[in-house]
């Protein structure tokens, strides 16, 4: 009996050993999640994007290449991600207005905002002072695409080759009239650059956009334009306006006809671009998910089909190859306005 005993108290003894065993194996276990919890919750999947409508600031009027390519863009980023794309077009200060708003806009990847030739190359020699930093306020996502300006005039203007223009301007008691989509747009500095190099006496007449300038182009208020291929092609498709020449190094394949400029002065090159940018500071995991859908987007046979139509090329960038994109163009056409003598103060 004592042996039996014996037994039931050792055996007691051990199960009261491993419950315990058990029990602080447990205790362990929960100690051990709740001090991991943080590092756990770190590594958590980020939050949805986009959960809410995003805004494209456009910096110009209805109507003009600018905001043809947003309204393509938007609607593809609508398409795959089924939440909409706002177009906010904001005219004004060749672009200015529109830069700030996006540049103050919170860095949560909701504010996007069409980077062009002017906002982000040409303002920042233009002015003294503008309301934004080109390279430090914004966080670039890719380029979409390039197009050549091409000179247009009106029909009721006398002439039909470059030669005939550069001719006809020079003669007595001529002023002829260029429009541009804003002071310091790269059609006004592509007329800029074309008296300089021809001696020619051009007067600048600058709009809020190309829409309404080739409005007043198409009524014959202004002579002729150096409008960009997006808004001149479909007019000169028309008969409605004359083209004269391309801006590009070398012919256009929309215009395969007209020459270049750089075929009379070898090195004459004044093309647009156009891209988007976000606010700077917002989380490159948001950029690479726009970045990545604007490339899909760029690389449709629709999209590619559609910017052949209007005259452009599409280009997609990574982030980083856009940034250095935007600081090459700040550098050349930095020196295309002090060679010009442009100021817009």
């Amino acid at each position: 009996m004592k042996d039996e005993g014996g037994r039931r108290k050792v055996k007691q003894a051990r199960g009261d050993s491993m419950r315990l065993s058990n029990y602080t194996m447990i205790i362990a276990g929960l100690i051990a999640a709740n001090m991991a919890g943080p590092a756990f919750a770190a590594e958590r999947p980020s939050p949805v994007y986009p959960t809410k409508p995003l805004r494209l600031i456009v910096p110009y009027a209805p109507g003009g290449g600018n905001d043809t390519m947003a309204r393509a863009i938007g609607h593809k980023l609508t398409e795959a991600w089924s939440t909409q794309v706002i177009i906010d077009n904001r005219p004004g200060a060749n672009g200015l207005l529109a830069g700030e708003i996006a540049a103050k806009a919170a860095p949560d990847g909701y504010t996007l905002f069409m980077a062009n030739i002017a906002s982000h190359a040409i303002n920042p020699a233009l002015y003294k002072k503008i309301p934004y930093d080109a390279v430090k306020d914004f966080a670039p996502v890719s380029l979409l695409g390039t197009t050549a300006n091409v000179l247009v005039v009106h029909p009721s203007t006398p002439v039909k080759t470059l030669k005939e223009l550069i001719d006809f301007a020079k003669g007595k008691n001529i002023r002829l009239t260029y429009g541009s989509n804003g002071t310091g747009s790269s059609q006004h500095l592509a007329g800029a650059l074309f008296a300089t190099t021809f001696g020619l006496n051009l007067v600048h007449v600058p709009y809020k956009g190309t829409g309404p300038m080739m409005n007043d182009l198409l009524g014959g208020q202004i002579s002729m334009s150096f409008a960009n291929m997006v808004a001149a092609l479909p007019q000169v498709r028309s008969k409605r306006l004359v083209p004269i020449a391309v801006t590009s190094l070398a012919r256009s394949s929309s215009l395969p006809d007209v020459p270049a400029v750089a075929e009379t002065v070898p090195g004459f090159e004044a093309t647009s671009w156009w891209g988007v940018v976000t606010t700077a500071g917002t989380p490159q995991r948001i950029v690479d998910a726009l970045n990545g859908e604007i490339v899909k987007a760029l690389n449709t046979p629709e999209m590619k089909t559609f910017m052949a139509r209007l005259g452009a090329e599409p280009r997609a960038m990574t982030p980083q190859q856009f940034s250095a994109f935007i600081r090459s163009e700040l550098a050349k056409w930095g020196k295309v306005v002090r060679q010009s003598g442009a100021r817009a103060d």
